[in-house]
């Protein structure tokens, strides 16, 4: 589950190093350090890291770490993880271990998606990463994947809508949460959902892209993806009436992934993918319609060149493209939550509950700036 800054290896620090105690008139400031969290995410494209501490009813991100390391390549026609993609892998993850260990997270949770639970030799990478970086994972369900993105993007739902389509347009799979809000007599100014349906597609923007087999998707190739997406979603749809619920106006959609938070980005027009104005941007259809249509008629090298996409997001930007067109066309909800969050901050969350901190999560970062903020022409 991913934001926008996946295009490139991405790297920041809050305070890389501890600020020296001064000694005061009275010996040395005893001041207590803030327990540290972290949260790990393996995905088929990319691997993700934050590192968090409690704040108010929700946390404060001090460090983050993304690489596209490509893990689910050549997955689709082997069954088998490369050694080549399981050696980047590593190469990251041992970096993520060394931040971990520097920050001195006390609880973290890490998490391998999709290209793991469809890896014939999952066991053995996940031992030899263990063995190398001495970090262990869990190979999660897709329900269980589902469960963490709903609990990250909770704050960003709107309690006085009854139902809401969660997705998150992964690497190697998508998944579609149908949620109903759960009153609740709590302090929390957020809605809280419960899930009652899942729907796991084995389709994500890495697998669609190499089932295309170049970076030049034309629009025969464009259409067949969102006709393949739209094909699995009837028997989800029926069996939960979604569109009696979207009929009578009880629906709202939010998306989680680069997908959604590029789209919101080219709406804007920004030359710099800036988070503050995408979490929590709502778009019409229309809008995402137009941002979708300025990337499908550029090629590759056109798309590449476009701020917040570069080389790297190119060639995946149009199957995410591909199944959130089918999404939409399936369910007419008429409008899009984007959400600059997901699996990682729903770990985070239920790391710090769990340790008795009383968090919910974090408000939208762009904080209704965006009623204001003009696309640019």
């Amino acid at each position: 589950m991913s934001n926008n800054n996946d295009k490139k290896e991405n790297f920041r620090d809050g305070n890389s190093k501890a600020p020296k105690r001064k000694r005061g008139k009275y010996g040395f400031n005893r001041k207590r350090k803030p327990r540290m969290y972290g949260a790990l995410d393996l995905g088929t494209n990319n691997c993700r890291l934050l590192i968090a501490r409690p704040i108010g009813q929700g946390f404060r991100v001090v460090a983050s770490f993304s690489r596209i390391v490509r893990l689910g390549e050549g997955l689709a026609e082997s069954g088998r993880l490369t050694d080549d993609a399981m050696d980047r892998t590593i190469s990251a993850l041992s970096i993520c271990a060394e931040k971990l260990k520097s920050f001195d997270v006390v609880q973290s949770r890490n998490i391998a998606t999709e290209a793991c639970r469809r890896a014939t030799n999952c066991d053995e990478f996940l031992a030899k990463v263990a063995q190398e970086t001495h970090l262990n994972f869990e190979a999660i369900s897709s329900g269980e994947e589902a469960r963490l993105a709903l609990k990250g993007c909770q704050s960003l739902l709107n309690a006085t809508t009854s139902y809401a389509l969660v997705f998150d347009i992964g690497g190697g799979s998508t998944e579609i949460v149908w949620s109903k809000h759960r009153p609740e007599n709590n302090e929390s100014d957020f809605a809280n959902f419960e899930i009652l349906d899942v729907l796991s597609l084995p389709l994500g923007v890495v697998t669609l892209a190499e089932e295309c087999g170049s970076n030049e998707i034309d629009n025969d190739c464009y259409q067949k993806m969102v006709l393949d997406i739209a094909e699995q979603l009837p028997a989800f749809c029926e069996r939960n009436n979604i569109k009696r619920e979207i009929a009578a106006d009880n629906v709202q959609m939010l998306g989680t992934s680069g997908t959604v938070t590029t789209l919101g980005a080219v709406h804007l027009g920004l030359d710099q993918y800036n988070r503050s104005l995408i979490d929590g941007l709502d778009l019409t259809f229309d809008e995402l319609d137009n941002a979708t249509r300025q990337l499908t008629n550029l090629d590759y090298q056109g798309r590449s060149e476009m701020p917040c996409i570069g080389d790297e997001r190119a060639e995946l930007v149009l199957p995410g493209c591909a199944i959130l067109e089918a999404i939409c066309q399936a369910w007419p909800v008429g409008r899009l939550r984007v959400a600059d969050r997901g699996l990682r901050e729903g770990m985070l969350l239920e790391l710090m509950i769990n340790d008795g901190v009383p968090v919910v999560g974090n408000p939208a970062a762009n904080c209704g700036q965006n009623a204001e903020f003009r696309p640019a022409p």
